[in-house]
């Protein structure tokens, strides 16, 4: 058996043997990293390895990161995704930190067939020595002697977002928005069909992507620090509560998405799904599975634009999320629509007649896509309401609060069709939607239209009714009288 085989055959049993064979929680040059050994992060939490997800024939060996104390093989980071290590070479892969402070993967040395390695990374002045650390956040980094952080895994995720990483948008080089990018398949960690991640036009949303084409569009942040709070029970019994800390920060070069967890929280991922789910997930201890707490979609009609312009999808509503028009609207094609086909959306039962239009207040609502930002600073409410009702092509906005301490707001207009629109609850992001209307009065109440006929005809019927009442009553009186009458 040649050292390849045999290095994979250790590799494949790396989680048996991995209390045995864990080494300290860095590397340094001239002692690379060689299958069948770790590094675990001084916390015990994350290990540094090579691994083979399928077992398979020929056997592909891959370096990664995943959660070292669970029996479950996770693994959250994968640096060789589209040049897995083969045996179709007598070398052995290993790791190495050179001395230009760059890890590179590669057979035999530093000096053979590279398969992986970090660039860009830029020595800090009057250093000499460097480290390559597995933090116990599960981020894999590189830092000088004097401590400075040259390069980080947590800049070129995968398919898995830890608490502390970011997604985010850089302004120096816009339009190369950052996505986590799901596996090929349950065994295969090359990149795959999914990703999600941010819109350079639309920074404050996050979509997933089915190649080029939108899945799915999450509920858009309104300033909320506070994510959910999440009561996990298990067999009847509390074990402990999760609470996801979300957080948007602009600070001029980049904005970015980032949450963290509460004190004492179970370990906790997101992951976009090699099936086209981007879920939350949560390591139960006690089934010793990841619970999924949240996924998305969660429900068909909350696939983007499933329910069609005009059209959203009612999670709220039980047993089964479904597709509604929303209120002053009605399905544009009613035979398709009870089908069970939305896609045709939904239209006015009463055309805008002009810019007097008044709005309808929609609580608890996902803002439609294709936001068009008006104004951000410290704009009022009245503000941004005059700012859409004097422009007469403008169909809804939102005023919505994006600062902690409640100084920053945002006015969000959208002038063309209302597309993706959903209700989701004030809990979970929801906010309030104001539609411009035919028909409303002032105060955005319904108007009645006024038919004299139906006026008429129920005072009328009214009023016959009660002559009716009035001499039945009479002739009851009068027998009373007869019959006492006879009596005497």
């Amino acid at each position: 058996m040649d050292s390849l085989a045999l290095a994979c055959c250790t590799a494949s049993l790396i989680i048996l043997f991995l209390p045995f064979n864990a080494s300290v929680d860095r590397l340094v040059p001239g002692k690379p990293l060689s299958p069948g050994n770790t590094i675990v992060s001084d916390g015990g939490v994350f290990a540094l390895g090579f691994f083979n997800p399928s077992n398979s024939t020929p056997t592909k060996l891959y370096l990664g990161i995943w959660y070292n104390d669970i029996p479950e093989l996770t693994v959250v980071w994968v640096a060789n995704r589209e040049t897995p290590i083969t045996n179709n070479t007598s070398s052995a892969p290993m790791l190495s930190l050179t001395n230009t402070s760059n890890l590179v993967l590669s057979y035999g040395n530093s000096s053979g067939r590279v398969l992986w390695t970090t660039t860009n990374v830029t020595t800090a002045l009057g250093t000499s020595t460097q480290t390559a650390v597995l933090l116990n956040t599960g981020n894999l980094v590189i830092r000088s002697s004097n401590g400075t952080m040259l390069w980080q895994s947590f800049d070129h995720r995968t398919d898995t977002l830890l608490p502390g990483m970011k997604l985010r948008i850089k302004y120096r080089t816009r339009h190369t928005a950052e996505r986590l990018v799901s596996w090929k398949g349950p065994s295969d960690p090359s990149p795959g069909r999914f990703s999600y991640g941010s819109d350079p036009d639309t920074p404050l949303q996050t979509f997933m992507w089915d190649g080029q084409s939108l899945v799915f569009r999450d509920t858009p942040w309104t300033g909320y620090q506070v994510k959910s709070a999440i009561q996990r029970h298990e067999a009847g019994t509390n074990i402990s509560d999760l609470i996801m800390y979300l957080a948007f920060v602009e600070n001029g070069d980049e904005i970015y998405a980032t949450y963290s967890l509460s004190d004492g929280a179970p370990l906790t991922r997101s992951v976009i799904t090699y099936s086209g789910e981007y879920q939350l997930q949560s390591w139960s201890s006690r089934s010793s599975m990841w619970d999924v707490l949240w996924k998305w979609p969660s429900a068909e009609c909350n696939r983007y634009g499933y329910c069609g312009p005009y059209g959203y999808c009612d999670e709220t509503s039980a047993p089964i999320p479904s597709c509604k028009c929303l209120d002053g609207f009605e399905p544009r094609n009613m035979e398709e629509w009870t089908s069970g086909r939305f896609l045709a959306g939904c239209q006015r039962k009463e055309q805008l007649h002009s810019c007097g239009d008044s709005f309808l207040a929609l609580p608890g609502m996902k803002s439609p896509d294709k936001i068009e930002l008006v104004e951000r600073g410290r704009s009022t409410f009245e503000e941004c309401a005059a700012e859409c009702n004097r422009n007469c092509s403008c169909k809804g906005y939102v005023y919505r609060n994006v600062s902690s301490d409640g100084d920053v707001m945002m006015c969000l207009v959208w002038s063309g069709e209302l597309i993706d629109t959903g209700k989701v609850g004030v809990e979970l992001g929801g906010e309030t939607l104001y539609l411009r209307l035919a028909g409303l009065d002032a105060g955005g109440g319904k108007r009645r239209k006024i038919n004299a006929g139906k006026i008429v005809l129920p005072i009328l019927g009214g009023g016959a009714l009660v002559l009716i009442c009035i001499s039945l009553a009479w002739l009851k009186c009068k027998g009373m009288e007869y019959v006492e009458g006879r009596e005497d």
